[in-house]
């Protein structure tokens, strides 16, 4: 999948310009759609679920998909996303990694200005170029219901988190799932292992095997692949709660159920703005209600109690009912974390700069 950024280096982006006007791909009567992964397209994981909204994108209409895997977060995403615009002539691009935006996407959004750029993660604010639409779900509501499930099913009632960099996202999550447990019994504690990257299989199985080592009897993640963290779980005897897609089949005996994308519905709009000249929007977000995310199906082990509760939860996310970050809330160094009175709805983008672990959560960012 290297062949495109080595045809830019090779023919250079003047030369390739000239061969391929930008007006002729901006003409072409099919919409072309690049998407780029920093890891496998089959990873169990974070790239799977983009991929999967990849496929269905490819069954619309008049839609060419471009894809490349193991796109690092490097330069080397600015030669995958030029050659898709400049070889292939896409005039979408989504580039699924929260390392791309900055200054990857940036750069080539401000190249491209006729190019739409849809980013994963990434925060977009005033001053950054208008043709970049940010999207991203409201999976903290998932990871809250797992926690209510893991909950209910933990008998040591401490909970493992294996967690790859503590950006706001991966602490909304962590923060998230630690309340659900919590409202289920105040006494759970949930204790985080940060590996430092998205993918490190050898220290994902080594955070794994150390929470269980500690007594944790219910672990999920925030990494890219949680294929070895629900792997190790099942070896070891613990019961786990999935990411970004869904691990069931890894884990017959031990999985209770988990948080899962469902990109297609943020891929489709953007997708059908592109097609009709609608103006995207600059940020684009959605939680249970809006399509964005859901559950994996209990696993066999889950109780009846623990599915009760968790349907009457998310029945109230599904309304638009239910508040998740809310004061008085501490954080874990016994400080404020939300002041009393104080409620974030999900769609505050205060919480996209979350930075710190709410209290109970075993670990330092």
């Amino acid at each position: 999948m290297t062949q495109r950024r080595d045809f830019i280096k090779q023919a250079g982006a003047f030369a390739l310009g000239s061969l391929l006007p930008l007006e002729s791909v901006f003409a072409a009567e099919k919409l072309t759609v690049g998407v780029i992964y920093v890891g496998s397209k089959g990873d169990y994981g974070y790239n799977q679920a983009q991929a999967q909204a990849a496929a269905v994108i490819k069954k619309m209409p008049n839609v060419k998909v471009v894809e490349e895997e193991n796109v690092p977060e490097t330069v080397a995403a600015q030669k995958s996303m030029e050659a898709m615009i400049e070889q292939d002539g896409a005039t979408l691009v989504f580039a699924t990694s929260f390392g791309y935006f900055d200054p990857h996407v940036l750069k080539m959004a401000a190249r491209y200005p006729k190019v739409r750029f849809a980013h994963c993660g990434g925060l977009w604010k005033q001053g950054n170029p208008s043709n970049i639409a940010s999207y991203f779900g409201y999976i903290d509501e998932c990871q809250y219901l797992n926690g209510v499930v893991a909950g209910h099913m933990s008998k040591s009632k401490k909970l493992g988190f294996v967690a790859a960099k503590p950006i706001p996202q991966v602490l909304r999550n962590i923060n998230a799932f630690t309340l659900g447990a919590q409202s289920v019994d105040p006494s759970i504690t949930a204790h985080v292992i940060f590996t430092g990257d998205w993918s490190m299989p050898v220290k994902e199985a080594e955070a794994t095997n150390s929470l269980v080592d500690q007594g944790c009897d219910v672990l999920t993640c925030h990494v890219d692949g949680p294929k070895v963290v629900i792997e190790t779980a099942e070896k070891r005897g613990a019961m786990s709660c999935g990411y970004h897609a869904s691990q069931a089949a890894l884990a017959p005996k031990g999985y209770l159920t988990g948080a899962e994308w469902d990109w297609a519905t943020p891929y489709k709009t953007l997708v059908s703005d592109a097609q009709t000249g609608t103006p995207q929007p600059n940020i684009l977000r959605g939680g249970l209600k809006e399509g964005f995310v859901k559950m994996s199906p209990y696993g066999a082990r889950v109780t009846a109690a623990a599915k009760t509760k968790a349907d009457a939860v998310k029945a109230q996310m599904m309304a638009g009912q239910f508040v998740i970050f809310k004061g008085p809330l501490k954080d874990n160094k016994d400080g404020t974390a939300i002041a009393s009175g104080t409620a974030y709805a999900q769609t505050d983008i205060t919480l996209e700069s979350m930075n710190y672990l709410v209290a109970g959560v075993v670990g330092q960012i």
